[in-house]
């Protein structure tokens, strides 16, 4: 056992270094990098790439102690049978899901703009979690994988903070586990979401989970890991 605290809101979080998983969300290209399908429907990207940086330094730091990492990605089949139509029709958008965008067919798995950003790309024994939903848990396997490895605590990162990241925290606090969210290391096209979000995660005493910041979570894996 490799007990640590992080530094959190509502109060400090326990965890075993043994029993800790770090869960990268959705850092894909179409939602992060400039010229992609965020971009496209009008969102300000910069908004969402400042959290790369800090999720970087968090990744290297897990990687470099052998904590178990995870990565997820949107997106549906390339026949679309995965993607419901209230989702395929929701928005009224010209261009959507499966429609040909500037990173290839938008939301489709093994395009380019699907894939994950360069800066964060998994490397060997870091599985990948397709999910076609929101939660990375939904008809996804990730439960199987996180309950065969014997995790307990999760470390969330990513985008957006208040859909995917939040479905997410919500979706593991009711399959029993904790979940933390460094605020550094999540973004949102909208910074008053964004708080709203983190908000709604550390509200009456952790009704969710944990938020803190990138820096707090690097110290604690470091103190742990030193053990």
């Amino acid at each position: 056992m490799k007990l640590g605290k992080i530094f959190a809101e509502p109060y400090d979080l326990d965890f075993d270094l043994d029993t800790t998983a770090l869960v990268m969300i959705d850092m894909q290209r179409d939602f992060v990098e400039p010229g992609g399908f965020g971009e496209m429907l009008g969102n300000n990207v910069s908004l969402l790439r400042s959290s790369i940086e800090p999720c970087k330094r968090v990744l290297d730091v897990a990687r470099e102690i052998g904590l178990f990492v995870i990565h997820t990605r949107e997106g549906h089949r390339a026949d679309l049978t995965d993607l419901p139509l209230t989702k395929k029709e929701r928005g009224h958008l010209k261009t959507g899901i499966g429609d040909a965008g500037p990173m290839g067919r938008i939301l489709i798995r093994g395009e380019i703009g699907h894939d994950i950003i360069p800066e964060l790309y998994p490397i060997f024994g870091e599985p990948v979690i397709d999910k076609p939903g929101k939660g990375a848990f939904y008809d996804t396997d990730l439960l199987g994988i996180l309950r065969n490895r014997g995790i307990k605590t999760l470390i969330v990162c990513g985008v957006t903070t208040e859909v995917c990241v939040n479905t997410t925290v919500r979706e593991a606090n009711d399959r029993g586990f904790n979940a933390l969210v460094p605020e550094d290391c999540t973004g949102s096209y909208f910074p008053e979401f964004k708080k709203s979000a983190l908000d709604m995660i550390k509200a009456q005493g952790g009704i969710f989970g944990w938020v803190s910041n990138s820096k707090n979570v690097i110290d604690a894996l470091k103190k742990a890991a030193s053990q």
